[in-house]
């Protein structure tokens, strides 16, 4: 597994807020592990800070505005769509205004920021949830939706369409966030002019121009109008029949628009607070819809907090009975590991194929054959012997023993043609021979069995 990430130092970006026109100053520091994306606001009382959460969304209008409490902070998405796409787990975020700064309306200043300040590896593992099964969240009304996918990495899909002359149909995809620099990030904003009273009426874009955003002029109005508009942007007036895009700088790409609503959904799944490990399929997203899709994916988590590992029969496996014979003293019939599929540093997967010849079934129970608990215990155990021995010099030197076992469950019952899969965690590093250790019995994608324990490891054999 991939280990966590934070920066390599502090750095800070400073310019006006979108919506307020406000001078402001974003501050990006190193957090540490398990600490995820938080916000402090460090010109208000108390100096508050919010945690970057998708429950902490209270609007979409124009952009992604968290809040809690008093405090609140709005166009935070290509800032965390930065982040987020360039592996960075954990990041505190200090700002002195309600609103990050526009800059130039895309994510290009934070990505060149990152990779001159730098990213710091950090000890625990990066938690990444894999999709298993197909989620969508749709709305009826509007036919926006957001579909993932299972998927052996993170990519993008995504579709948007306006009744537009000038914008109509665009597709934009990513297929590895290594390209996000490259492909994305300098992909600006973009408004129609026709939305840009209404926008100025709710109180917004106080500080949009033609340097942070791409304005599309694709319905005709007349010039009184149109000269209006223009001298609020602070642009010459320019012919009021001539339609197209209205910026100082030309399209980075032809399809833009696309690539920053990619841009957007990246930052907005940001508050996931997890990595993903799927295909996103994403129709005329937005905002809102993203941030329907953030809770809902938030909401699967919680209830898939224990995920099972992938097990592909076809792998080789990092250790064959053999090798597991090799660093285990435990042999036929209480030898209850067939294979590992998988070992980190701190955590290890194993297999167990249970069928109706296993030598305890003949007693537990004849007419219903059931495999004990405690022997799921025991395998858990003998998983988390071979990853601290795998760890030492001259393992067959070494026994380990049980020294305690707790917060024991049984979820359901083993029986013939099963196939267990074990996953064992060592949460804190092996000290004076004692390892703790978090272990989790699965069948297919159904949790049966966890406990905790705790094994000395001494050594018997010189």
């Amino acid at each position: 597994m991939n280990k966590q990430q934070t920066l390599n130092g502090s750095f800070s970006l400073f310019g006006k807020g979108l919506h307020t026109g406000l001078s402001l100053t974003v501050t990006f520091n190193p957090a540490p592990e398990n600490y995820g994306y938080k916000i402090q606001r460090i010109d208000l009382p108390g100096e508050p800070i919010i945690d970057a959460v998708a429950e902490n969304v209270t609007e979409t209008t124009r952009g992604t505005v968290l809040t809690k409490g008093e405090a609140r902070v709005s166009t935070v998405e290509h800032a965390l769509a930065a982040l987020f796409a360039l592996g960075i787990d954990n990041c505190l975020m200090q700002v002195n205004g309600p609103e990050f700064p526009i800059l130039d309306g895309s994510a290009k200043f934070y990505v060149e920021n990152i990779e001159r300040i730098g990213i710091k590896k950090q000890n625990a593992e990066k938690d990444v949830f894999v999709i298993k099964s197909k989620i969508e969240i749709k709305d009826e009304k509007t036919g926006h939706s957001i579909i993932i996918l299972p998927d052996e990495k993170f990519s993008l899909n995504v579709l948007i369409h306006y009744d537009s002359n000038i914008l109509f149909n665009q597709y934009a995809t990513l297929e590895d966030m290594a390209d996000f620099k490259k492909e994305i990030a300098s992909s600006r904003t973009f408004v129609f002019v026709r939305e840009l009273e209404s926008l100025l009426n709710l109180g917004l874009i106080k500080g949009g121009d033609l340097d942070n955003a791409i304005v599309i002029y694709e319905r005709e109005m007349t010039q009184e109008n149109f000269d209006r508009l223009t001298d609020i942007l602070g642009v010459p007036q320019m012919d009021a029949k001539k339609l197209g895009y209205l910026n100082h700088k030309p399209l980075v790409w032809n399809n833009e628009p696309a690539r920053h609503k990619l841009l957007d959904i990246i930052g907005d799944l940001a508050l996931i607070g997890k990595p993903l490990q799927g295909r996103i399929i994403a129709t005329c997203p937005g905002h809102t819809i993203n941030n329907k899709f953030a809770r809902a994916m938030r909401k699967v988590i919680r209830e898939h907090q224990i995920q099972a590992p992938i097990y592909d029969p076809n792998r080789e496996p990092v250790m064959d009975v053999k090798r597991i014979k090799e660093l285990l003293p435990h042999r036929t019939p209480m030898l209850l590991v067939d294979k590992v599929i998988e070992l980190g540093s701190n955590y290890i997967v194993g297999i167990k194929n249970i069928t109706i010849n296993e030598p305890f079934f003949n007693g537990h129970f004849p007419d219903e054959p059931i495999m004990p608990g405690v022997l799921l215990i025991e395998a858990m155990s003998q998983c988390g012997a071979l990853l601290t021995m795998n760890m030492l010099d001259e393992p067959m030197k070494y026994s380990t023993y049980f020294l305690k076992i707790e917060k024991v469950s049984f979820y359901r019952k083993v029986v013939p043609g099963d196939t267990l899969i074990f996953k064992v965690e060592q949460p804190v590093p092996l000290r004076h021979g004692i390892s703790m250790m978090k272990g989790y019995v699965f069948v297919g994608e159904e949790l049966v069995a966890e406990a905790q324990f705790t094994g000395q490891i001494i050594k018997n054999k010189e």
